[in-house]
C-alpha cells in the first residue's frame, strides 16, 4: 500500500475569508417550499386566497432553484461530493427540486405565464429532472458498493434521497400524460413513469428495512440526523400519490380494462402504503420529539420535515379524490396546517442561517496581530487495535453539514485544518474505497501481486 508522508490537502481548509461549500442537501428548501405551494392545489377543500398564495410561494421555490443552481455550480465541488459517503446521498435533492418547481409551473404557474408557455417549462424541468434522478438512482448506489465504506449502523434516512427521484418523476410525469401526443408517445410516457415507480418503490422498501434494523439494533440517532427520518414517510407518501396520478391519466393512454384496473390498483394498494407512512410517521415523530428535548441543532437536514409531510397531504388528497371518503377529506387538510407552520419555521431560521454565513465570512481588514489561529488537528486510527490510518479521507462539516475542508491523513494518521472559527463542527473520516484488480497465476505453486489503494483526485 502506498502511503503518503504528509497530510495532503485535497480542499483549501476553511479561513477567515473563504465560505464554506454548500451542499446539495440544500436544494431541499426548493423540494419543500415548492411542495407547500403544489400540496395547495391537490386540497379536497379549496379556501379563499390559498391558490394565489401558493402561487406566490412557488415563483419563491423557482427563484430559489436558479439562485441555488447557479452558486453550486460555480463551486465546483460535485466530485469532492460525491466522494463523501453522507454528502453523495444528497444528489438526490437536486432533481426532485426541479420535478416539483416544474409540476408547479403547470399547476399553478399558467395563471401567471399561460398554459403554452407553463407547459414548455415543465417539459423542461421534467426531463432534466427524470434524467439526474435516474442518474442520481444507479450512480449513488453504485458508489455505495463500490467505494464508500461503511459501519454498521451507518444507515440514515438520507439513503432514500437518491432513490425517490424516480418516484416523483412519476408522480409529476403524469400530469404531462394528457399533453403529450396520442398514440405510442403518450402511452410510452405513462409506462415510463410506471416504471420510474416501481424502480423508486422497490428500492424504498429495501432501505427502508436498512433503515429499521439500523434503528432497532443500534443506538437511536441524534443531533441533525434524526429528521431525516421523516424521508421515509415522504417517499411512502409520494408513491401513493404517483399511483393516483397515472391512475387519473391512464384513460387517455390504455384500453378500457386496464384503465380500469389502474384505478383499483391506486386505490387498494395506496391504501395499505398509506397506512405504512401513517406508521412510520408516528416513528419519526416520537424521534424528533425525543432529540428536541436533548436539543435539535440547526441544518439542511431540518427541511426534511417539509417534503415529507407535504407529501402526505398529497398522498391523502389522492385517497379522498379516489374514494370520496371524508376522512381522508379533512385528515388531508389537517396535515396541511402542520405543514405550512413547518415550512415558516425551517425557512426563517434558514434566512437567520444564511445571514449569519455572509457576515461570518466578509472579509475584514484587521490587525494580524490579534488575529489568532485555531486548529484542528488529531489522529484517525482503528477501532480493532488502535493503529494510526494513513491516507484515510477526513471531511470537515460545520453547523450546516456544509463542507469546510477535506485532507488525507499522514503517515502517522494525523491530520490538521488550520484557522478554524469557534463553532460546531462535524468530522467524518473514511477508509480507502474498494479496489478490483484481475490477475492470473501460472500454477507454479506460488504468485505475488502487490495492490494500491488511494482517492481520486479532487
Amino acid at each position: 500500500m502506498n502511503s503518503s508522508l504528509s497530510a495532503r490537502p485535497l480542499w483549501p481548509t476553511a479561513n477567515r475569508t473563504t465560505r464554506p461549500l454548500f451542499g446539495p442537501s440544500w436544494f431541499a428548501a426548493v423540494m419543500g417550499t415548492g411542495i407547500v405551494a403544489n400540496a395547495a392545489v391537490t386540497l379536497p377543500r379549496s379556501f379563499h386566497g390559498l391558490r394565489t398564495a401558493a402561487t406566490v410561494v412557488w415563483v419563491g421555490a423557482a427563484l430559489l432553484l436558479i439562485l441555488l443552481t447557479v452558486g453550486y455550480l460555480r463551486q465546483r465541488a460535485l466530485r469532492l461530493h460525491a466522494a463523501d459517503p453522507v454528502m453523495a446521498q444528497f444528489f438526490g435533492a437536486p432533481p426532485m427540486a426541479l420535478l416539483t418547481v416544474g409540476a408547479g409551473a403547470l399547476l399553478l404557474g399558467r395563471r401567471l405565464i399561460g398554459l403554452e408557455a407553463a407547459l414548455d417549462v415543465d417539459w423542461a424541468l421534467w426531463s432534466l429532472g427524470t434524467v439526474l434522478g435516474l442518474v442520481t438512482a444507479c450512480t449513488v448506489p453504485y458508489l455505495m458498493v463500490t467505494r464508500h465504506r461503511f459501519a454498521p449502523d451507518a444507515a440514515f434516512g438520507g439513503w432514500l434521497m437518491p432513490v425517490v427521484p424516480p418516484m416523483v418523476s412519476a408522480a409529476t410525469g403524469a400530469l404531462l400524460v394528457p399533453y403529450a401526443p396520442a398514440g405510442q408517445l403518450r402511452l410510452a410516457l405513462l409506462l415510463g413513469c410506471y416504471a420510474m415507480l416501481g424502480l423508486g418503490l422497490v428500492a424504498t422498501l429495501l432501505v427502508l428495512a436498512m433503515i429499521y434494523g439500523r434503528l432497532v439494533h443500534h443506538e437511536a440517532p441524534t443531533g441533525a440526523v434524526v429528521p431525516t427520518v421523516w424521508i421515509g414517510a415522504g417517499a411512502l407518501g409520494q408513491s401513493v400519490t404517483a399511483l393516483g396520478a397515472l391512475a387519473a391519466v391512464a384513460p387517455s393512454a390504455l384500453p378500457a380494462p386496464y384503465a380500469q384496473g389502474t384505478a383499483v390498483f391506486a386505490l387498494l394498494a395506496g391504501i395499505v402504503v398509506w397506512g405504512f407512512a401513517m406508521l412510520w410517521l408516528v416513528l419519526a415523530t416520537g424521534l424528533t420529539v425525543r432529540t428536541i428535548r436533548a436539543g435539535l441543532p440547526f441544518a439542511p437536514t431540518w427541511w426534511s420535515f417539509i417534503f415529507p409531510v407535504g407529501a402526505c397531504v398529497t398522498a391523502t388528497g389522492t385517497l379522498a379524490a379516489l374514494t370520496g371518503s371524508e376522512l381522508f377529506i379533512w385528515t388531508a387538510v389537517v396535515f396541511y396546517v402542520p405543514l405550512v407552520v413547518s415550512w415558516v419555521v425551517v425557512a426563517g431560521r434558514s434566512l437567520r442561517h444564511a445571514a449569519g454565513q455572509v457576515r461570518r465570512h466578509r472579509p475584514v481588514e484587521a490587525d494580524p496581530r490579534l488575529h489568532v489561529p485555531t486548529v484542528l488537528s488529531g489522529t484517525v486510527r482503528t477501532t480493532t487495535d488502535g493503529r494510526p490510518v494513513p491516507e484515510a479521507r477526513v471531511t470537515l462539516l460545520d453547523p450546516a453539514g456544509d463542507v469546510v475542508g477535506v485532507t488525507l491523513t499522514a503517515e502517522d494518521g494525523s491530520y490538521a485544518f488550520t484557522d478554524l472559527e469557534g463553532d460546531h463542527y462535524t468530522l467524518v473520516a473514511a477508509g480507502y474505497p474498494a479496489r478490483t484488480t484481475p490477475l492470473s497465476l501460472d500454477g507454479t505453486g506460488r504468485g505475488a501481486f502487490d495492490l494500491t489503494l488511494a482517492h481520486d483526485e479532487n
